[in-house]
């Protein structure tokens, strides 16, 4: 059966004259001014706070959430607060780059190997305020240095290109952030196919980024798979950037499966022969170190493990996936039954994003041990699978990424930090599809240990993911602007895993390795994406006026918010 034709989704002669748009202002976006791209990255803040509201009151409608629930401050969080943050950071950056310097950066090391790492956050006496404890660095690759960022503006490589960014579904602030680190960051006009999934957003993209629009930097057009398709094999896209799945990536990349793209992938010539990034999922774990957790420091743990899962209804790539815990370790059975009890008293939220129902089937499907929360019409049970055989080389929840309400468990190892961090390590690496983020959760005592904390960095050092994170969700490091976002740099075409590239990196730094992110143990604050926040409706409008202002006005609500939390 052949199916109908998508009556949202342009035609051809409107893709191409939108491409043609964007291919025609490509060069002037190139020569642009430095300052005038500052004043440019201006108004598209000012545009999106404009549109913050409603497009927040958009996507929670979209999504289900009830009408005035707390769970309406993630919405604006994740998307405009992103949005918005990114593009108040790059304004700072071509501010600095235009006076004739560089862009800010914090202090920099070199590591014992020679490479440098590179402080991005806390920035400001405001970052440590609202976020207390939270720092991040970012490591750089072999030969890279702090100095070489900026490459672009300092070195301009192409007069003129244009880039098309595949919109994600999920996330709100994806899209708006791809156009923005391409545009700022790397000089390219964008052409943005939305998502079906999220093509509410393009009115508010349309307001928001209509300075750029006008000025042909930028075009944003609708469209599923076809439309995709069409546009990225179209002569006038010089490069993509592609945000959703691994699947969609290889059949841009090498065609629809079949015998053609066998011979193609054993040829090693793909079908499209174009410069593509993308970020395409993972199976997200978090390695819980043993050590000597108090009640307190556990149940925090617990939450935020479990926040990791809820959070926009688990469908994020960075959702806590799997569990990695100590083999033999005494508290493994409290941990899990604190995360489930969290789990627990979070009310089930709606199955928004198309293929749940599936992937939850087949994940869960014969699970005896699996402990499931009560369900609600349209809505699927948060699940714990507990006790995975670490040494099943065909357990599907290791090599697919759930994107549902699933958090599984697997024991290894033993219960000695310094043996259990080799073995995690190992585990993720080896066995575990993609490379986007990890976390770990890791008692002070262990960091206090001479022998421990060594096998703790090298651990960190050997991870091979994007984001290594230490007692935070990674959430975090796609959020906080500075920090960049992408897979673990190396990845071949025909085993893209979690994808190529990084985004927002508002610094701009040249050759990121990755993203180490650290928190207490236990926090002063609680975390907006742990499911008890009390105060979220109320904390996330007040952090995007926060970033919408440039200023300090807003920042006494955002305080109250956040310690009532």
């Amino acid at each position: 059966m052949t199916a109908a034709p998508d009556p949202a989704a342009p035609s051809t002669a409107a893709l191409e004259a939108a491409l043609a748009r964007v291919r025609a202002g490509a060069p002037a976006l190139a020569r642009l001014p430095l300052a005038d791209k500052a004043r440019l990255a201006r108004r598209l803040r000012e545009g999106m706070a404009r549109v913050a509201g409603p497009s927040a009151l958009a996507a929670s409608r979209a999504k289900g959430t009830p009408p005035g629930s707390p769970l309406e401050g993630e919405e604006w969080i994740s998307g405009p607060f992103v949005t918005l943050r990114l593009l108040r950071q790059v304004e700072e950056s071509l501010e600095a780059l235009a006076r004739g310097g560089s862009t800010p950066l914090g202090p920099g090391r070199r590591l014992e190997d020679g490479r440098w790492e590179v402080d991005v956050f806390p920035e400001t006496w405001r970052d440590r305020l609202l976020f207390p404890g939270l720092r991040a660095a970012v490591r750089l690759l072999p030969g890279a240095t702090p100095e070489q960022r900026a490459r672009f503006h300092r070195a301009p490589d192409h007069g003129g290109k244009v880039c098309l960014i595949l919109g994600a579904g999920n996330i709100n602030s994806i899209p708006t952030t791809d156009v923005v680190t391409k545009m700022f960051n790397e000089g390219k006009a964008c052409l943005l196919k939305l998502s079906p999934v999220n093509a509410y957003l393009e009115p508010f993209i349309q307001e928001g980024f209509a300075e750029a629009i006008r000025a042909g930097f930028l075009a944003v057009v609708q469209g599923g798979a076809a439309e995709g398709s069409f546009l990225a094999h179209h002569p006038e896209v010089d490069e993509l950037h592609v945000t959703g799945s691994d699947r969609t990536h290889d059949l841009l990349v090498w065609g629809p499966p079949g015998p053609d793209r066998i011979d193609r992938l054993a040829r090693g010539e793909p079908l499209l022969r174009k410069e593509i990034t993308s970020e395409l999922g993972n199976v997200s774990p978090v390695i819980v170190v043993p050590g000597p957790y108090s009640d307190r420091e556990l149940a925090w743990q617990a939450e935020s493990i479990a926040g990791m899962v809820t959070h926009n209804a688990s469908f994020n790539c960075n959702a806590a996936k799997l569990l990695v815990t100590p083999r033999g370790w005494s508290r493994r059975d409290e941990l899990l039954d604190r995360v489930y009890g969290f789990l627990e008293a979070t009310p089930a939220r709606a199955a928004w994003y198309p293929g749940a129902e599936q992937r939850y089937e087949h994940l869960a499907a014969g699970r005896a041990r699996a402990r499931r929360t009560p369900g609600a019409p349209g809505a699927l049970p948060w699940t714990l699978i507990p006790g995975l055989d670490a040494e099943d080389r065909g357990e599907r929840a290791f090599r697919t990424e759930p994107f549902c309400a699933i958090l599984s468990e697997t024991p290894l190892g033993s219960d000695d930090p310094i043996r259990f961090l080799e073995a995690a390590t190992r585990f993720c690496n080896e066995r575990l599809w993609g490379t986007l983020n990890a976390g770990l959760v890791v008692h002070p005592a262990v960091e206090a240990d001479p022998e421990a904390s060594r096998a703790l960095e090298a651990a960190i050092d050997r991870l091979r993911y994007g984001t290594v994170t230490v007692n935070v969700w990674p959430g975090f490091s796609f959020a906080l602007g500075s920090t960049p976002w992408g897979a673990y740099p190396g990845a071949p075409l025909d085993d893209i895993q979690s994808g190529r590239g990084f985004v927002h990196d508002s610094r701009m730094l040249e050759g990121v390795e990755k993203c180490v992110v650290r928190a207490p143990l236990r926090g002063l604050v609680k975390p907006p994406y742990f499911p008890s926040h009390r105060t979220l409706g109320r904390l996330g409008p007040r952090l995007a006026a926060l970033e919408a202002a440039r200023g300090w006005a807003a920042l006494p609500g955002v305080v109250a918010a956040g310690v009532r939390g």
